[in-house]
């Protein structure tokens, strides 16, 4: 009997049931297919470059920006151009100091080791990687107690890859360790319609300039939004259309998903409208509009808040939260200071 068999019964035994092919993957797999960031895109290929020359590990890399961006992507594209394997984990999995050592231990030569959420890593876990950083070894306690002691083991050169969208939160020591550190930025309209254009053409769905930049304008600057909307209005045209995704179609179909022309969501809309209509535009504390909205604390600061921030609905003060005139205006509510000028 096989070790399937073994496994799972008899049900390993029949037939296996077919399987529907997925739809090819849309994340680029080499830098000049990554649309958007220039400036990080032309020092990373400088990066890579002197890495290949040298024979060497490239440096350790950290990644920041809001979710989204593309950093995931950055290191997949970074382990592709050297050639080297690329292992995957993140801070959260990473419970023990032991899952860390094992991870190491594991690289090959130049392996490129990414670590998401980097900031969520436990401390006693962190504390591993200074000297696997700097000296590609690894400092392990056996034994408890009077017998206790401290044995290196060397690791293979590696590059370490962090992702996190909270650089505030990761450790002065860890973050001095990288030597080269990156902010991904929101993208323009423009961009993510050349996203769009080219995720189109990866899932075979036609669609037109305008219907890319529809879809471009009301995706928050992040392209997986960009995507992700997509393949929704790829599914109202499909339903409601002749299939192919033009401006009016996007518009259409946006718009029946609740999403209006600058990207903004329901909930969006209605903390602007708890903080306009219940506390007179603000200004009022985050714990108390996410407790208004029924929503986390951190769901509203590193979802809602930094999108709403960006294009000058919500600002932060001292005191707390504050509509601006033009969140008065985008949703068409009269009162408070915006109409007296006082909210900029």
């Amino acid at each position: 009997m096989s070790d399937a068999q073994d496994l799972f019964g008899a049900a390993a035994a029949g037939p296996l049931p077919e399987r529907v092919p997925a739809e090819e993957s849309i994340r680029p797999t080499r830098l000049e297919d990554f649309i958007g960031q220039e400036e990080l895109r032309a020092n990373l290929r400088v990066y890579l470059n002197a890495a290949r020359e040298r024979g060497q590990a490239m440096d350790h890399t950290l990644f920041h920006g809001n979710p989204g961006l593309g950093k995931t992507t950055l290191a997949q594209i970074m382990a592709a151009e050297l050639g080297v394997n690329l292992v995957c984990t993140s801070g959260p999995v990473l419970e023990r100091s032991g899952d860390l050592a094992a991870i190491l231990t594991n690289l090959s030569r130049h392996d490129i080791l990414f670590v998401d959420e980097i900031h969520r890593m436990p401390i006693a876990v962190e504390e591993i990687l200074y000297p696997a950083m700097e000296d590609f070894k690894l400092d392990l306690v056996i034994g408890q107690g009077p017998a206790a002691r401290t044995v290196k083991i060397d690791l293979e050169p590696f590059t370490l890859v962090g992702a996190t969208t909270r650089i505030g939160l990761i450790s002065s020591p860890l973050r001095d360790r990288f030597g080269i550190i990156s902010r991904l930025e929101y993208y323009t309209p423009e961009e993510l319609a050349r996203v769009v254009l080219r995720s189109a053409r990866i899932l075979d769905v036609p669609v037109t300039g305008d219907g890319a930049l529809e879809i471009g304008r009301r995706s928050r600057g992040t392209p997986r939004i960009a995507n992700r909307l997509l393949r929704r209005v790829r599914d109202f045209a499909a339903v409601f259309g002749k299939g192919i995704v033009d401006a009016e179609q996007a518009r259409n179909a946006l718009n029946r998903m609740d999403v209006d022309e600058f990207g903004l969501d329901q909930m969006d809309r209605k903390l602007l409208r708890v903080l306009i209509e219940y506390y007179n535009g603000g200004p009022v504390g985050v714990k108390t509009l996410a407790a208004a909205v029924a929503e986390e604390v951190r769901t509203v600061e590193e979802i809602y808040e930094p999108y709403l921030i960006q294009c000058g609905f919500l600002k932060r003060t001292p005191r707390g939260r504050m509509a601006t005139a033009r969140a008065y205006r985008h949703l068409r509510m009269p009162g408070g200071m915006a109409e007296q000028g006082l909210l900029e």
